[in-house]
């Protein structure tokens, strides 16, 4: 069994891709569930917008692409070219960098942490980790508060949301006379609900299946919420849109879309999705007055500040590179772990017979001291028989070289 992780990002794969191997936290379970039962022993599976990674205990990687594709019922001709696969030290590489913000489209972006998290709670209550990923994850998260405690990987940092409101000031100028809409009620909405709100926009409105958290999010940024149901009558109201949802399928379709520029009379609508899946029709941005913008098409207004994140990024590369050597350390000492129980049984074995003969004696009459005599003299050519019987027959570099590992397992000095 080895360790591997499989996945597509933003740097394997465009948006047409990821959002196909897409996975949201309803189906989730299943799919370890699914996964575990068929080839992985253990395995948790990290899905963002950016990137979908499994991480397995396996013995093999490929079987896990084929579930990948197979799993949503994609051909693997589609799938297997945008896929990387990274295997024990690499994989620990690279959570250790994922949870770090490293390997993220925004450089020291601090989201991605509270997303791995996520991930591998739930599988630990679908009950498909075991000692390898529990201890590698407690350990990406180490690595993770480390990078961030000792270095400034986050400063300077542009979020995605951040990087909206300014791609709305680049359209609109001051946003002040813009009514904004969000689309959704999760983490991704309510960080862009905080930095448009900072921005004191015309209005603020929630669309979110459930009126109740809708509600929730408006309260705190002084907005109002309707149902995702309203949206084909009152999306031409808006002049910006931000969406991120878990739909599996588009919420805003084309034909809402050119409903409500006919109803604005051709006014501009700046949109972003953040969703992967997307929650908007592709087709929308071929639109005229339309400014639909997807997260990929953020990379650039993202780069801001990467000269000073770099730097703090060498700094973090190194504290990843150590303590990925202290995990396979680890790992080194539980692969032998087989081996020491097996000599330790074998031990065991030989003390029961020989104890078992000393209490023999003692009942024939023997007395207790010559029979702990016996007892401890059979016990030391027992256990040194083996090694000094393959010392005897060892010649030339194998002799010197077995005579070496025996002082230092025996500790000899001389």
């Amino acid at each position: 069994m080895q360790l591997f992780t499989i996945g597509v990002n933003h740097t394997t794969a465009p948006i047409s891709i990821r959002e196909n191997v897409a996975f949201n936290d309803d189906n989730l379970r299943h799919a370890l569930s699914d996964l575990t039962a068929r080839n992985a022993a253990e395995a948790a599976i990290l899905s963002t917008c950016n990137r979908t990674e499994i991480y397995v205990q396996s013995a093999n990687a490929e079987p896990i692409v084929h579930w990948l594709a197979n799993y949503h019922r994609l051909d693997i001709g589609k799938v297997q070219p945008y896929t990387y696969t990274l295997s024990n030290q690499e994989a620990v590489k690279h959570a250790f960098r994922v949870a770090s913000g490293l390997d993220s489209m925004v450089l020291g972006e601090p989201q991605i942490l509270g997303q791995f998290k996520q991930s591998v709670k739930i599988a630990q209550d679908a009950g498909t980790l075991g000692t390898l990923l529990h201890k590698l994850f407690q350990r990406t998260f180490e690595v993770a508060k480390e990078v961030r405690t000792n270095t400034d990987i986050g400063g300077s940092s542009i979020s995605m949301a951040a990087a909206a409101v300014k791609l709305a000031q680049r359209i609109f100028g001051d946003i002040r006379d813009q009514k904004v809409l969000f689309i959704g009620a999760g983490e991704m909405i309510e960080l862009c609900a905080d930095h448009f709100a900072t921005q004191k926009p015309k209005s603020m409105t929630v669309a979110n299946r459930t009126l109740e958290r809708g509600t929730d999010l408006a309260e705190k940024i002084g907005g109002q919420a309707i149902l995702l149901n309203d949206l084909p009558s009152r999306l031409a109201e808006f002049d910006i849109v931000i969406t991120s949802t878990a739909s599996q399928l588009p919420i805003v379709g084309l034909g809402m879309v050119e409903r409500a520029i006919k109803a604005r009379r051709h006014r501009p609508i700046f949109m972003v999705d953040l969703a992967v899946p997307r929650d908007i029709e592709p087709e929308v941005a071929q639109l005229d007055d339309v400014f639909l913008y997807t997260v990929d098409d953020l990379a650039q207004v993202v780069s801001d500040g990467m000269e000073n994140r770099q730097a703090a990024a060498i700094d973090a590369e190194t504290i990843v590179t150590a303590r990925v050597e202290i995990f396979m350390q680890w790992l080194k000492k539980r692969d032998a772990v087989p081996t020491i129980k097996a000599l330790r049984d074998q031990a065991e074995s030989t003390r029961q017979a020989e104890l078992e003969k000393a209490l023999k004696l003692i009942q024939k009459g023997e007395s207790p001291e010559k029979a702990l005599e016996a007892l401890s003299n059979a016990l030391t050519n027992k256990f040194l028989h083996a090694p000094s019987h393959a010392l005897n027959q060892a010649h030339g570099d194998e002799h010197t070289r077995l005579e070496n590992i025996l002082k230092q397992l025996y500790q000899i000095k001389n």
